[in-house]
């Protein structure tokens, strides 16, 4: 009798926690809405990567407090609508203790307020555009903002390559981008370096000759691009098929491995700058490469990192509070736990600093980082600090 109603016990509490009867009574659901086809697939993919490696690598040390971790991830497809839809199923139907996504900084301002409004930590990892963390105290982000990583990147490029005048292209249709290119626009105002033409694209162009012939006929040191990997790679190539052999400057969109394979031969001298480097040789991210590598047969990149992080940043905030069993307490509890928390990983030290909303009031969570300059030379990212 007795063991029958301690089975009824155990029953109740993983109903009650909502977190499913699995092999683990106690498991705790995490949910992932990434972008894991589509345009913006390859940086979800990375970042599906870093999140499979760290979670495997918790529950193998003995998980969280002796509960495992359960991912339960969907497919955002970098769309707003189905970034809003997956929040909602993962908040409401799978009932997941908290959220890491969506992809794309556009997704994030659709999606992200139903996270707010439902009382639940949203953990982005790789949105920087301005504004994602002013709509609300439960929004977190470890991804460095544009506003903090673009007069870095500026500054340095600026001081290796003796660059006196540039020319801007950005995509103005997205959030990202056209933030991106509001903060480059202020960098370079703010170091005064003069702007000899600013063309623009949509999502979705193929052809950009028009407005690098125009660029071409500026005669710039460099052009700057805020561009997402899926137009910003063939501007490099088409660049250097119309003779533009210069520095491209561009924003976290570019900071990825996989321009190597996308722009192939045309992949050199473009400047980014991010807290992670595949070049920055400390224990901890010489740890992160070696074990993604030999798991996902693949180079990492900042994406991966990112995620990587971000899973055990949450893990350590977790690991201070006591889950009850009610779901709702439990989601206050971590809201209130993970701003504490203070990590050196793959990405360096890492803390977070609060942000505010349009008013001034102290709303969502910004990581304090420092970005390091990088610049892509025969196939690899060479730092340039």
């Amino acid at each position: 009798m007795a063991t029958i109603q301690h089975s009824l016990k155990t029953l109740a509490l993983a109903l009650s926690l909502g977190w499913g009867l699995s092999a683990h009574a106690a498991d705790i659901k995490i949910g992932i809405a990434e972008a894991l086809t589509g345009p913006a697939a390859q940086y979800g993919q990375s970042i599906r990567s870093g999140f499979e490696l760290a979670a495997s690598q918790i529950n193998a040390a003995g998980g969280v407090n002796g509960n495992k971790l359960v991912l339960t991830v969907e497919d955002e497809q970098g769309k707003k609508e189905e970034a809003i839809n997956a929040f909602k199923k993962l908040i409401f139907q799978d009932r997941v203790l908290m959220l890491f996504g969506p992809t794309l900084s556009n997704s994030a301002q659709a999606a992200d307020p139903i996270a707010q409004a439902a009382k639940v930590v949203v953990f982005g990892t790789s949105n920087t555009a301005d504004g994602i963390t002013s709509i609300g105290d439960h929004v977190f982000r470890n991804s460095v903002t544009e506003a903090d990583v673009l007069p870095v990147t500026i500054r340095t490029a600026v001081k290796k390559l003796g660059i006196k005048k540039v020319a801007v292209m950005y995509g103005n249709d997205d959030v990202f981008t056209k933030s991106g290119y509001d903060n480059f626009k202020k960098a370079l105002e703010d170091q005064k370096i003069p702007v000899t033409t600013t063309e623009t694209f949509a999502k979705g162009d193929v052809d950009f000759k028009a407005q690098l012939t125009k660029i071409k006929a500026t005669n710039p040191d460099a052009i700057v691009l805020s561009a997402l990997l899926a137009e910003g790679a063939p501007i490099m190539v088409q660049a250097r098929q119309l003779g533009l052999n210069i520095p491209v400057i561009g924003g976290n969109g570019m900071n990825s491995v996989k321009v190597f394979d996308l722009a192939k031969g045309a992949s050199d001298g473009l400047w980014v700058g991010s807290p992670w480097s595949i070049e920055n040789q400390t224990k901890e991210n010489s740890a992160f490469i070696t074990a993604y590598t030999h798991q996902f047969k693949s180079t990492p990149d900042q994406f991966a990192a990112q995620s990587y992080d971000a899973m055990h940043i949450t893990v350590a905030a977790l690991k201070k509070i006591k889950l009850t069993g009610d779901l709702t307490k439990d989601r206050e509890a971590l809201r209130n736990e993970l701003p504490n928390v203070k990590w050196v990983g793959a990405t360096g030290a890492f803390a977070f600093r609060r942000a505010n909303d349009k008013s001034g009031t102290p709303a969502g969570y910004d990581a304090s980082q420092t970005p390091i300059v990088s610049v892509t030379r025969s196939g690899r990212y060479v730092i340039e600090q």
